[in-house]
């Protein structure tokens, strides 16, 4: 499309109609004597029909350039007032850049950069019709069939062939405009629209900016967020390319992060009714846990949010987090700065460019006829009106020319001033570096020069590198987008009522914050909440709401389970059980039988006694050994009979002492081994007496095996029975030691024991006593049978009475044992 012919049939068409009207326009407005563009008043005190709409400086090649000098109008009218900071400050910089750039010898040299500079008013219809200008020289015309409306044919003057347009301000503007200078590859750079839409380089193949895309910007708000420690915000975005895709590009990078839930996106109409933003306030409290709220809107719907929230009473409520378009602006603030106290505000890092400072201060009416708009900039400056046709009819004086900008009126520099300068910098470099390349070092433009290629232009565009005007570098990814470099600041009024702007950070790929610097409320530095639940405590999982990450319920970790994780409670293995704060498993305590335990105290006791008892008996026996009474007893089997009763006591201590290898196998050998010899004995004694009288009823002989030698053969051989037993216990299983945590398992883990114990069952209890009790109730059968001997044999019932007793005693005791099995001093 380099001669502009083939220009699609139906957009071409229109562009080409509309560019007819204009050329009308243009010749009845020459003929009513108006100013035209490029002029000025050659007297401030002259009256003035009409201020210009375009500024045009010659020069060998042309930039466009695109500011919102005015304001939007309303009403159908499609400008409203002058935007002095906005429009004039960074109108100005573009063409201090271009004075700075045609007196560098060593920048484009002997090439002289010109200007068409065009007003936008804020408005993204009115700059495309505007923009129209920049095409101009593109497009063949052929106005054999059309005519002005006054019937005369249309004077075409030779267009201002535009090579690259800086531009424009406003996300919307920028977007009608590229999707026109992409048609006829005209490489845009603007200095201030940040929207992440146009980043998209198949759409808008043509546009850079200098300043970082809002996608920069939303990672960097959600690095805040993340920082402050808040999961639960809302967002707010004014109707409009920046607003909307700001917010959609911070959800779209929350919900990849996954650490930031949503409450609610509100957004605020392009033309909103009355007390809408009461209702805006009003819905934002409906999720009252989500105080951060994320804005993404102009400066004028920040001030009448601010405002609602302090009519409704919420001043100190919301927590705001406001884009580059709060950044560290007054005008949103003012006479409202308690409610936006603790606003967490971000801005493209810059810096003031002094140069541009002294340029500005410098300007007046005489010296700066190139800006059509300076007069009018001049009467809202300083109050005052030029001549009778000023546009300030009713200011109550007039102005002088004498005025000075600095002294006679505040001045600060506007925060894109840097930008703008960078961005006719940018093309500046692209315009030198392709001149190298084309013209080899000749001065001035070459005859390759002549038809700039737009394609080849924006390839050096894309590719420059350097230092801007505040220090900064300079430089486009693949997609045209500069590097993110943010400063944060936070709106904090300090003890004397001072409000104010302050550096708490910035943002280079990662965030950097001084937490330290942070104020909510004046004096207060604790860090204020924004979260949809508080935090678990420890011991409870979170049970998430669906759909809703951040929200949870807390349940605690019942029973034997301990906090795995964040969502999840487990099990503790069988031998441990959780801690206090249940957060992991401690080992269960392991409990024996104490020797200062009331259970143990008592049958130690017991079993002293009975030892001193029996030892005495066995020493008195022992002592009256060769004695009548002693030999009339059974002398052999009454010391077997001791024995067995001795060890019954002894075993006491075995089964109190805490268990290991040895104890438990004194415990296996001598468990039944007492109750064994005593029962042996009495056995043989009433086996003895029954064969006695058993054999007298039947002749006089005596029965063998009567005498006390077979007698004790006969009870020890009973009693090897019971050792052949437990040996075969031994060899099958070895006697060790386990703990048992099932006995002392109760529902509450803290009560929970494991038991020290020794490896003997219950059945192999039962079986190491059963020989014994076998023996016991052979012995009682005897018993029953020897009850109708003489009564001069005083032997036989003292033995039943025992035996009986104690066939008594072990029917209470084996469900007695059994029943008590559960307790840990069993």
């Amino acid at each position: 499309m380099a001669g502009g012919s083939e220009l699609p049939g139906v957009t071409g068409q229109c562009i080409l109609s509309l560019l007819m009207l204009k050329s009308c326009w243009l010749l009845g407005f020459a003929a009513n004597g108006a100013l035209r563009p490029g002029a000025a008043p050659a007297d401030p005190q002259q009256p003035l029909q009409e201020f210009g709409h375009s500024i045009r400086l010659d020069g060998d090649v042309i930039l466009g350039g695109l500011f919102p000098v005015h304001a939007r109008g309303e009403r159908g009218v499609p400008c409203g007032e002058l935007k002095k900071e906005k429009g004039i400050h960074r109108l100005e910089a573009m063409l201090f850049a271009i004075d700075l750039i045609n007196k560098d010898p060593e920048l484009l040299p002997n090439v002289t950069l010109g200007a068409r500079i065009l007003d936008t008013c804020s408005r993204d219809t009115y700059a495309l019709e505007q923009s129209l200008t920049f095409v101009q020289a593109l497009i063949e015309r052929d106005g054999s069939d059309v005519r002005c409306a006054n019937g005369e044919a249309p004077i075409f003057a030779k267009p201002d062939k535009v090579v690259g347009v800086i531009g424009a301000s406003a996300s919307s503007v920028s977007i009608m405009v590229a999707n026109i200078l992409r048609l006829f590859k005209i490489p845009q750079v603007s200095y201030a629209s940040t929207a992440p839409e146009l980043s998209d380089n198949t759409r808008y193949d043509f546009f850079s900016r200098v300043v970082p895309p809002d996608s920069y910007q939303a990672q960097a708000m959600l690095d805040i967020v993340t920082a402050m420690g808040w999961n639960y915000v809302s967002t707010l975005a004014s109707e409009g390319n920046y607003g909307e895709s700001g917010v959609e590009a911070f959800v779209q990078i929350s919900r990849d992060s996954g650490g930031v839930c949503i409450a609610q996106s509100l957004k605020i109409p392009r033309e909103p009714r009355l007390g809408e933003f009461d209702k805006i306030v009003l819905r934002l409290l409906e999720t009252p846990n989500a105080r951060a709220v994320i804005i993404f809107a102009n400066e004028a719907d920040i001030r009448r949010i601010l405002d609602a929230a302090k009519r409704n009473n919420l001043t100190g409520h919301f927590l705001w987090v406001g884009s580059d378009s709060w950044g560290s602006k007054i005008s949103p603030v003012v006479q409202q700065e308690r409610v936006a106290e603790g606003a967490v505000t971000i801005l493209p890092k810059r810096a003031s460019v002094d140069a541009f400072d002294r340029y500005f201060k410098s300007r007046s009416l005489s010296n700066n006829r190139r800006n059509v708009w300076f007069a009018e900039f001049w009467e809202e400056n300083f109050v005052c009106k030029l001549g009778m046709h000023g546009k300030r009819p009713g200011s109550p004086k007039k102005c002088t020319g004498l005025e000075k900008v600095g002294r006679d009126s505040t001045y600060e520099q506007e925060g894109k001033v840097q930008f703008v300068m960078d961005a006719v910098y940018a093309m500046a470099h692209a315009l030198h570096h392709m001149h190298r390349e084309l013209c080899a070092g000749s001065p001035g433009l070459c005859p390759r020069m002549a038809n700039i290629d737009g394609k080849e232009l924006l390839a050096h565009v894309r590719a420059v590198g350097f230092n801007g005007s505040a220090g900064t570098p300079v430089t486009f990814n693949e997609n045209g987008d500069a590097p993110g470099r943010y400063d944060i600041f936070q709106y904090q009024i300090n003890n004397q009522s001072t409000a104010g702007y302050k550096v708490i950070g910035h943002w280079t790929n990662q965030l950097h914050l001084e937490m330290e610097s942070l104020q909510w409320t004046t004096g207060d530095t604790s860090l204020p909440a924004s979260v949809c639940s508080m935090p678990c405590r420890t011991g409870e999982r979170k049970k998430v709401v669906k759909g809703v990450p951040c929200c949870w319920h807390c349940e605690r970790c019942e029973g034997y389970h301990f906090q795995a994780s964040e969502f999840t409670c487990e099990l503790c293995p069988y031998e441990r059980r959780p801690d206090h704060n249940r957060t992991s498993c401690q080992a269960i305590p392991i409990i024996k039988l104490e020797w200062h335990s009331p259970w143990a105290l008592l049958p130690v006791f017991i079993s002293v006694l009975g030892i001193i008892a029996t030892t005495f008996v066995i020493a008195t026996f022992v002592r009256y050994n060769d004695t009548p009474i002693v030999r009339a007893s059974g002398r052999e089997m009454s010391y077997v009979l001791l024995t067995g009763i001795f060890l019954c006591y002894i075993i006491t201590f075995p089964m109190i002492a805490a268990p290991d290898v040895a104890v438990c196998s004194f415990r296996r050998i001598f468990l039944g081994l007492g109750m064994c010899f005593s029962n042996a004995a009495l056995l043989t004694k009433t086996n003895r007496i029954h064969r006695i009288f058993e054999q007298g009823k039947k002749a006089v002989t005596a029965p063998r095996f009567i005498s006390p030698a077979s007698q004790l053969a006969i009870t020890f051989s009973l009693i090897s029975v019971q050792l052949l037993g437990v040996l075969v216990w031994f060899a099958a299983d070895p006697p060790h030691t386990f703990v048992d945590f099932g006995e002392q398992r109760t529902q509450d883990p803290g009560n929970a024991r494991g038991v020290l114990k020794c490896d003997i069952s219950d059945l192999s209890l039962i079986c190491s006593l059963g020989y014994s009790i076998l023996l016991m109730v052979t012995c009682t059968v005897y018993a029953i049978k020897t009850r109708g001997v003489p009564e001069t044999f005083n032997e036989a019932k003292p033995i039943g009475f025992t035996m009986y007793t104690t066939c008594i005693i072990w029917l209470a005791f084996i469900p007695i044992f059994f029943g008590t099995a559960q307790s840990a001093e069993r």
